[in-house]
């Protein structure tokens, strides 16, 4: 994988379906930049296999069949910080000299031992004993929005506050490129329309306006 992507293990399928797919479309990102691995794998996203949670060696099997190396950073997630499958990947990737972080909801935890840098978020006991999807869940995701958010501003998909390389994928996204378009440039709708109609994106419709 190429310098700066990110290579995302996770737990439980909770963060997967609710974090991953929006960087694509909001960032412009090819589908391998952030990649979301699972205990048990797709399957585990519709039916849950709690067993593939406990197998220590299946994750960097995972991520070896993404080709990870040194350029790559891996986030391990578990709200308690002790799943096996998220351990022994982060444990693996450490002794290949790649970089590693965690987000977890218990301190000093197994899983922060392998973390170059982990993220503690401590949100106390669940109003339901062991439903780590409500406080734990909930807060996981929001340091991934974070975390995805300022990554894809220092990787330069952000401009001002404007999301230079969202997709126009449907008429919500084209309205709001079009809004982004004429407050850059100061330009009325239809002048936005007939530059997106012709670059067919924010970035280059902004970066070429001088030149028409």
């Amino acid at each position: 994988m190429e310098e700066d992507y990110f290579i995302l293990v996770l737990e439980q399928a909770e963060g997967l379906e609710f974090w991953m797919p929006q960087n694509a479309p909001t960032f412009g990102t090819p589908p391998e930049k952030v990649v979301g691995l699972v205990a048990g794998g797709i399957p585990a996203l519709y039916s849950s296999i709690e067993i593939a949670e406990d197998d220590l060696d299946q994750a960097w099997k995972d991520l070896s069949e993404h080709n990870i190396n040194s350029n790559d950073f891996v986030i391990g997630i578990a709200a308690s910080g002790t799943t096996p499958y998220v351990i022994g990947g982060l444990k693996e990737c450490q002794k290949n000299n790649i970089s590693t972080g965690c987000i977890v909801c218990n301190e000093n935890s197994p899983l922060s031992k392998y973390a170059d840098y982990k993220v503690e978020v401590i949100v106390g006991p669940e109003f339901l004993t062991g439903s780590s999807r409500l406080k734990a869940g909930t807060a996981q995701k929001l340091i991934l929005n974070m975390i995805s958010t300022i990554s894809m501003i220092l990787d330069g998909h952000v401009r001002g506050n404007k999301m230079i390389d969202m997709q126009m994928t449907n008429a919500k996204l084209n309205k709001r490129a079009r809004r982004i378009i004429m407050e850059e440039l100061g330009i009325d709708a239809e002048e936005a329309d007939r530059l997106i109609t012709k670059h067919k994106s924010i970035r280059s419709a902004i970066d070429n306006y001088s030149n028409e």
